[in-house]
């Protein structure tokens, strides 16, 4: 009988998920030649390999294909085991592991950072911030805030934010513009590669025709100081919140039709809410959605309700 312990089989899972030792071990902490050492160790044991190595990466071999759905199976429930041994701790405390986009990571995540210390002084965050969706149904992370709802059905959406989104500028580019500009005379700030298919991109490759951005970065915090310098328009939600700053940016009112508003829900996988510590930041991170959410409506009504000014 072979002894397979879980760290073997969530090793197996991340090679193949990442297709390559280096990004596995990358996604597991560790170094490369452990990867390789304990990859090979399982091997041995089994009698067959799980892996065809190449300098493109890691494939599956047959039989590391008829391990897949069940080594996924078995992810899904040690996350699982982990969520109810931990019910047994009433007292909020300890990390609680957050994924969000990175411009709602620096934005609103790291500032609610504090509002979670003062209400619940024994919690902190883990914020991962990342364009990738993580696994919550096996634990990557114990709350995501995404752009989209889930649709899994082992997972639960905790609250919901609904804005509106416009094109966001320095003062000294909005100066340079005409005073009511089209979508195809902003230059416009967005992702690079291997992000080029998120949005804003996708909304405004929709828009614009061969849309090709006048500056790109896989860094959020690169492409707002760019903005902020007046290298073009940002695509940002206009969003209202408890921890806002006053911003450099301004917001030209455009029309965006059917890409004008957008969503941000936070998710968690259902058995989560069973664990106090996640219970409470979820419960947190509702309440100042729901401020967000009446904020941001105002905001909306009282920009929509403004005469237009010249530039």
């Amino acid at each position: 009988m072979i002894d397979l312990p879980w760290d073997d089989v969530r090793l197996f899972l991340a090679i193949a998920e990442h297709g390559s030792l280096t990004e596995a071990a990358r996604h597991l902490k560790v170094g490369q030649p452990t990867v390789s050492r304990r990859l090979g160790e399982l091997e041995e044991r089994l009698g067959y390999t799980l892996f065809q190595r190449s300098v493109e990466g890691a494939t599956l071999t047959a039989a590391g294909e008829r391990w897949l759905q069940p080594a996924r199976h078995m992810a899904e429930w040690a996350g699982e085991l982990l969520r109810t041994a931990e019910r047994g701790d009433a007292t909020p405390s300890g990390v609680v592991r957050v994924s969000a986009p990175p411009g709602v990571a620096y934005d609103f995540l790291a500032p609610f950072a504090r509002a979670l210390r003062e209400r619940h002084p024994r919690l902190s965050l883990e914020v991962s911030s990342r364009v990738e969706y993580v696994d919550l149904a096996r634990r990557e992370a114990d709350l995501a805030l995404r752009t989209r709802a889930p649709t899994q059905r082992d997972l639960l959406t905790v609250a919901s934010l609904s804005h509106a989104n416009d094109a966001f500028v320095a003062p000294r580019y909005r100066a340079r513009l005409p005073e009511h500009p089209t979508l195809a005379q902003l230059d416009w700030i967005a992702w690079a590669p291997p992000f080029e298919q998120l949005s804003p991109n996708r909304e405004l490759a929709a828009m614009l025709p061969g849309f090709r951005p006048a500056f790109a970065s896989d860094d959020f915090i690169v492409q707002r100081r760019a903005a902020e310098e007046g290298v073009g328009a940002l695509f940002l939600g206009l969003v209202q919140h408890r921890f806002s700053r006053r911003s450099e940016l301004v917001p030209l009112g455009l029309e965006l039709g059917e890409h004008g508003r957008s969503s941000l829900h936070v998710v968690c996988a259902k058995s989560a809410l069973g664990v106090p510590r996640v219970r409470a930041v979820a419960e947190l991170l509702a309440e100042e959605l729901a401020w967000a959410q009446r904020a941001s409506d105002d905001l909306a009504k009282n920009r929509a309700s403004r005469p237009p000014k010249d530039p």
